[in-house]
């Protein structure tokens, strides 16, 4: 089928046409806080000779016509706002440049203390937002090596971020787990959307979000405004762009993250300004195979699909419609009995006594409206179904007679999720704005957890039903004056399953102490329910029933501290650090004394199984970063991130210990450059790139195998007395790409190797037990790992 697949796709591009040199740059300019268009904006093409500039319409619509192809800068301007500056916007021949420009209404004529030619691409897309966030587009992780087009693994570059795990796109913020990070799309949270991903973790080896359909989305790490909820660690809050209104333009790629192909454009012949979106993909596992390529799971070959897709239906006086989608299906087999025990490291991520068979499935389909009251307030109510379902099978073998079947443990977790997210969005006047919100999920859950052993089946979790998570907040905006912005809200939230309530006041202020330096403080306290196949964790009574012990657990609780000074010393450089501290509480532990905590959940691929737990249990994050930042220009751009942490919990039994994500430091340090040039005929326009990355990260905490009990009693067993005791080496990675793009006429295409781990250094993956031979086992992670990827817009 890959075959019939990749020759359909080639013979395709074949019928591509020709069509003319100069381009049009399209888009919307509207108002940050209202989102209403804004007539009469002019868009100038900085440089230009003769000069080049449109305006915008009654409806916020903008076209710049005759713009070249490649990078290009831009100057929005309108009385009574700030101008916005758009530097390195890439025109490309095989595909339309499309914008959404929001614009600040000035408070005050102070233009002496404005930040003039700022880089618009480190705007957040929420102005809610002043501390511990960043802005990420398509070109950044398109560009980053080693990001391997994916958004969380791009995330990973940033400060407080600690992504040291070659096999995972886990986002782990802070010290904290990844299942404190909260997926948002287009207003509705989501389940993790990543193949292979498990309950109780948002990560997993390929990402199912496709950054051919996602724009400009923001990545909060502390203190965010009230409309988030539901979350301890941070929140990615993406959205996917519009397809192209005017014309049909398409998208063909082969590389690592598989086969793929999309196509945009109007939705009809008529000029309405509705528009279609839609993007395939389908891993190219036989490729892996041929090329001898480590994935990250040893002989394993993973299989998976997915599908995007975002339609854009504006009306003259309904309102704006959406309807958007995403969803993937994976399923890979880690068959530790065909093992050969004679090849050293053949068992890697796999175990060389399970079989392990696992399949994935997660969709989230989703329906929004805007609605204009008037050119101060709009209205958006959205509703969404979502899907997610795991089912594992693990086959535990005999080390001695490897074809017996010791054991086996069937697990089949689904949840089904229906959600509701309405705003009122009120602009007062230029120093204030009102945001008043409700969310609502309902949740469909049937979770099947056993394990057979010794003849004996014991069930592990068993549970199904419904219950609902409830959310309300406001936000408040206050600009004082044209130095000082001032956001505050409350946010509110109910889990009808455990009856929690949690009330979480939010704050964050933002001051220009001069030209181009800013000082920021945020506090936020925020609550979370646990992974919810842990509420139906239960133990096997005499008379052969399973009581659920977990249902009464009740929110884990952060206070989030943080402080921040950004100065720009030019228009495309800027330094920023931030301290911060975080206390945890009310996190579930055992009742009886251990160092079991629920802020370790995450670490590994398994859900816990504890039962009978209480939210007694504390934990603490505190550090600091540096991030020193030159954007792209003058051919070049270089990222330095920093962040010195401590990450420590409290069980049961009232020790203070490492988290299993305390690793005290990371360091990442990226760089690029980009060349430009013309054919001698002058017909095409190619540029020539080079990107680098280097990440040093401190190794994780684990606990220390004890080989005498392990022995007797024929299975791992560690020193519960000395939980992450123990400490991996240091993470060290270095990661080159090359890429090289060409425009024709009509087309553009991209080819590139991205080198990752080109020293092939052995990071440790993990340290596990041998009951075979009674040492340890060192698992370590990815070599040099070479991904070639090719890419034509038409």
């Amino acid at each position: 089928m890959q075959r019939y697949l990749l020759f359909t796709i080639f013979i395709f591009l074949g019928f591509i046409t020709q069509a003319q040199d100069a381009k049009t740059v399209t888009g919307q300019v509207t108002d940050v806080d209202s989102k209403f268009p804004i007539q009469g904006a002019v868009i100038e093409l900085v440089g230009a000779d003769p000069v080049n500039f449109a305006s915008s319409d009654s409806q916020g619509y903008f076209k710049l016509k005759n713009v070249p192809v490649g990078s290009i800068n831009l100057k929005i301007s309108i009385s009574g706002y700030k101008d916005v500056y758009l530097n390195n916007a890439m025109v490309l021949a095989g595909k339309e440049l499309n914008l959404i420009v929001e614009m600040e209404e000035k408070v005050t004529q102070m233009n002496e203390v404005v930040v003039k030619g700022s880089n618009e691409s480190s705007k957040l897309k929420n102005e809610f937002v002043i501390v511990s966030a960043h802005s990420f587009n398509v070109e950044q992780t398109s560009k980053f090596s080693g990001s391997r087009n994916d958004p969380a693994r791009m995330a990973a570059n940033f400060a407080g971020v600690s992504g040291a795990n070659d096999a995972r796109n886990d986002i782990i913020i802070r010290g904290n787990s990844p299942m404190g990070v909260l997926w948002r799309l287009e207003g509705i949270d989501i389940p993790s959307p990543n193949h292979f991903a498990s309950f109780g973790s948002t990560g997993g080896p390929v990402s199912m979000l496709n950054n051919n359909t996602l724009a400009k989305s923001d990545f909060i790490t502390s203190a965010f405004p009230a409309e988030y909820g539901n979350a301890l660690a941070g929140v990615l809050d993406l959205k996917m762009r519009n397809g192209n209104k005017d014309k049909h333009e398409f998208v063909a790629q082969l590389g690592f993250n598989g086969i793929e192909v999309g196509a945009e454009g109007p939705l009809s012949k008529a000029k309405n300004g509705a528009s279609y979106l839609i993007n395939y993909r389908y891993s190219t596992l036989q490729l892996f195979k041929l090329l001898k390529v480590n994935f990250g799971t040893g002989t394993a070959v993973p299989a998976y699909q997915d599908l995007s897709f975002k339609f854009d239906i504006p009306t003259k006086k309904a309102g704006i419609f959406k309807i958007f989608g995403l969803g993937g299906m994976s399923h890979i087999e880690l068959i530790g009995s065909e093992i050969d025990l004679t090849k050293k490291g053949a068992s890697l991520y796999g175990n060389e006594n399970e079989d392990i068979y696992n399949k994935v499935r997660t969709g989230i389909i989703g329906l929004s409206h805007t609605y204009f009251i008037n050119s101060k307030t709009y209205t958006k109510i959205a509703v969404a179904a979502s899907h997610q379902r795991q089912f594992t099978e693990i086959d535990t073998v005999n080390y001695i007679n490897r074809s017996d079947v010791q054991s086996y443990t069937l697990s089949a977790l689904r949840s089904n999720k229906y959600s509701f997210h309405g705003l009122l969005n009120k602009k007062l006047n230029t120093k204030h704005t009102l945001v008043f919100g409700l969310m609502a999920d309902v949740y469909d859950l049937r979770f099947s957890d056993s394990i057979f052993y010794l003849q004996k089946f014991i069930p592990l979790k068993y549970g199904a039903g419904y219950c609902g998570l409830i959310q309300s907040y406001i936000n408040w905006q206050y600009k004082i004056n044209a130095l000082l912005t001032l956001n505050s809200g409350v946010h509110v939230q109910y889990f009808t399953l455990s009856n929690s309530v949690g009330i979480e006041p939010r704050l964050s202020i933002k001051y220009q102490l001069g030209r181009h330096q800013f000082l920021s403080f945020g506090y936020g306290l925020h609550h979370q329910i646990q992974p919810l196949p842990t509420y139906y964790n239960g133990v096997f009574t005499a008379t052969g029933n399973l009581v659920a012990t977990n249902l009464l657990m009740g929110f884990s609780r952060s206070n989030h501290w943080v402080m921040g000074y950004d100065v720009f010393l030019k228009k495309d450089f800027h330094i920023k650090t931030e301290i911060y501290f975080q206390y945890i509480d009310k996190v579930p532990v055992e009742k009886i004394s251990s160092n079991f905590s629920m802020l370790n959940a995450g670490a590994d691929f398994s859900i816990p199984n504890n039962t009978n737990l209480v939210n007694k249990g504390i934990g603490r994050n505190y550090g600091l970063e540096l991030t020193v930042e030159k954007n792209l220009s003058k051919g070049y751009y270089f990222l330095f991130t920093a962040s010195l942490f401590q990450s420590q919990y409290q069980g049961a039994d009232q020790i203070w210990r490492n988290t299993a994500f305390n690793g005290h430091y990371v360091v990442n340090g990226l760089a690029g450059y980009e060349h430009k040039f013309k054919s001698k005929k002058k017909k095409s326009q190619h540029d020539l790139s080079i990107d680098a990355k280097l990440t040093v990260a401190g190794g994780r905490y684990y606990t220390p195998i004890d080989f005498a009990n392990s022995a007797l009693l024929h299975r791992e067993v560690r020193y519960e007395d000395r939980a992450f005791s123990a400490q991996y080496p240091i993470y060290f990675r270095p990661d080159v790409k090359i890429a090289y793009r060409f425009n024709r006429k009509k087309t553009t295409q991209e080819i590139s190797i991205d080198f990752q781990n080109f020293a092939n250094y052995k990071n440790v993956f993990r340290k596990s037990y041998n009951l075979r031979t009674n040492t340890e086992n060192t698992q370590y992670q990815q070599g040099l790992f070479i991904l070639p990827q090719y890419r034509v817009y038409f």
